[in-house]
């Protein structure tokens, strides 16, 4: 009897502590004494958002999925990035790429969707696996196909697009040695050093819980 007991406090320390973990995780952000500016990206899943809540939870900015591929446009986007400016957030539009279509084509949609306007951050092109891409070219067509996506794309803009990489991507096409472009790193909790340069923005949460938005959301911060 006595080991039974044992046993279901021992178990029941470690739901404790399973829960309280979490909790910590979803409320969890880099301190802002070290990071002073902080901000959200959002998928291109639609839900649920008030900005203004935010906007409260410390968010400066916030960037948004406008396209994917060289046909894919996010439904939410133009209401997202209409609604930023009056919820005052600094406001970014995101284009996920695909490896398997042309470069210049999905910039040619990107810009298409994105309006140029002044008080833009630097568009960011996210490089990963994609649904739809199971035989990913070789390296020297996937940097031949990004340049003249960049090129197109910050023509458009007028700014340099920021590169977010996932490990993956960096790892098979060591994209930081090939583009002199603002690195967009993740890493959950821990800065990240997979690429060859620094990082200017860390994906640092993908799990932060924040008012206004159904789910987690994904909290970044700019190098200070």
């Amino acid at each position: 009897m006595a080991s039974v007991l044992r046993l279901a406090v021992i178990a029941a320390a470690g739901v404790a502590l399973a829960i309280g973990g979490h909790t910590l995780a979803v409320r969890w952000h880099p301190a802002p004494a070290r990071y002073p500016l902080q901000g959200v990206d959002l998928g291109e899943q639609p839900r649920r958002i008030e900005w203004a809540s935010i906007r409260a939870a410390g968010a400066d900015f916030a960037y948004v999925v406008a396209t994917e591929g060289t046909g894919a446009r996010d439904p939410g986007f133009e209401a997202n990035w209409s609604a930023l400016p009056d919820a005052g957030l600094r406001r970014g539009a995101v284009h996920l790429y695909s490896l398997c279509e042309d470069g210049a084509a999905q910039a040619d949609a990107f810009n298409a969707t994105v309006p140029r306007t002044a008080d833009a951050l630097p568009a960011a092109v996210d490089v990963d696996r994609r649904d739809g891409c199971d035989a990913p070219p070789a390296g020297a067509a996937v940097i031949e196909s990004l340049r003249a996506f960049l090129g197109r794309v910050e023509t458009h803009t007028g700014k340099p697009v920021i590169l977010r990489l996932s490990r993956w991507a960096e790892r098979r096409y060591a994209l930081s040695s090939a583009f002199d472009r603002p690195l967009w790193l993740t890493g959950n909790f821990l800065r990240p050093g997979y690429a060859d340069r620094a990082w200017r923005l860390w994906r640092a949460s993908d799990m932060r819980r924040v008012d206004g938005v159904e789910g987690p959301v994904n909290w970044d911060v700019v190098a200070p």
